[in-house]
């Protein structure tokens, strides 16, 4: 098992998470995030890259992917760790207040203060209805990217009809032996830009592009071989070495319910003081909290993110407040 040790450990590299490391970041706190999809960015980088925000202070306008390129440059001074296509299974603590925080994929770490930043909870993958789709995973079906070199002069075949499936076969392109584009509609609900190099992609050859279609079937032994196509035309079946079905993502509590957290319809209850849990030492921000008078917003999320740092630094101090000073007069220093 792989080990780590953190100041705090944030759960969520949303927005709402991203921001916080740069506030633990100012008062020289040092954070680890981990996050379920294969990037950071939450649901902007997954769900609605291309979607403008509107606001968000200084910005009349932002794309959702910029947000998250500007958050990530924001907090690089300051060398967060990120565990991204895993999730946490298991949080316990010591008799000496430490936390364990156990992920899926056996990564152990230990941290004084924990930060959940969960959005509308754990990003689950919307699964296609197939027929044994279970004994393929891990053994041909993908539903999250985490390394595009593993496709590299693979057969893929991709699903879906949205950004996330669009920017994915347009980058797996040209690393792949071959890959397919399959979607059940005629047009697709990515950006427009996106559609046009899907097209001039299609007409080079580099992608084959399937509409109106739709895989009915998984068919291999003991890794997957061959997807069956069903369209308007009849069945076809292709040679592939992944099946990557890219059809969005489902918010769930997931581990989270099972912690001892004072939950209320699906979210964590909070002191608004401090987004303090009933828990000693873990805390929630971001719109998977709960508080009266809760809105759920980027930019709420960033003062709640602002705010549980004073309540942290107590923690990892043993009770010493933290100087408050402004930016403009201290400037961005990295961590020791």
């Amino acid at each position: 098992m792989k080990t780590a040790k953190s100041d705090i450990v944030i759960i969520g590299a949303g927005p709402t998470g991203l921001f916080a490391v740069f506030e633990a970041g100012l008062l020289k706190m040092h954070c680890h995030l981990i996050d379920y999809l294969g990037v950071p960015g939450g649901q902007l980088s997954e769900i609605y890259p291309n979607k403008p925000i509107y606001d968000i202070p200084g910005y009349p306008v932002i794309l959702a992917k910029d947000l998250v390129n500007n958050l990530l440059k924001q907090i690089e001074p300051f060398h967060p760790e990120f565990t991204l296509g895993d999730r946490v299974e298991e949080i316990t603590q010591q008799s000496n207040g430490q936390f364990q925080v156990k992920t899926r994929r056996g990564l152990l770490i230990e941290c004084a203060v924990i930060i959940i930043a969960g959005g509308l909870g754990c990003f689950e993958p919307r699964k296609p209805e197939l027929e044994e789709l279970h004994k393929y995973e891990d053994s041909g079906v993908d539903y999250i990217i985490r390394d595009p070199e593993k496709y590299r002069n693979q057969n893929v075949v991709i699903a879906g009809g949205g950004d996330s499936a669009l920017d994915w076969a347009l980058y797996l392109a040209d690393l792949c032996k071959s890959l397919t584009l399959i979607h059940r509609r005629t047009e697709f609900r990515g950006a427009p830009e996106s559609v046009s190099k899907l097209e001039a992609y299609r007409n080079s050859g580099k992608i084959n592009v399937l509409l109106n279609s739709e895989v009915s079937k998984l068919i291999g032994d003991d890794k997957l071989e061959l997807v069956e196509v069903t369209s308007d035309q009849g069945k076809h079946q292709f040679e592939v070495d992944y099946f990557i079905p890219l059809f969005g993502l489902s918010p769930k509590l997931g581990p989270i319910a099972n912690w001892g957290l004072q939950i209320t319809k699906n979210a964590i209850d909070v002191n608004p003081l401090d987004y303090s849990t009933n828990i000693p030492g873990i805390f929630a921000i971001g719109d998977i909290n709960n508080y009266p008078g809760k809105l759920k917003l980027i930019l709420c999320g960033f003062h709640e993110a602002t705010l549980v740092m004073q309540s942290a630094y107590k923690i990892i101090h043993h009770g010493k407040k933290p100087s408050f000073k402004y930016t403009t007069v201290t400037g961005i220093s990295e961590l020791p």
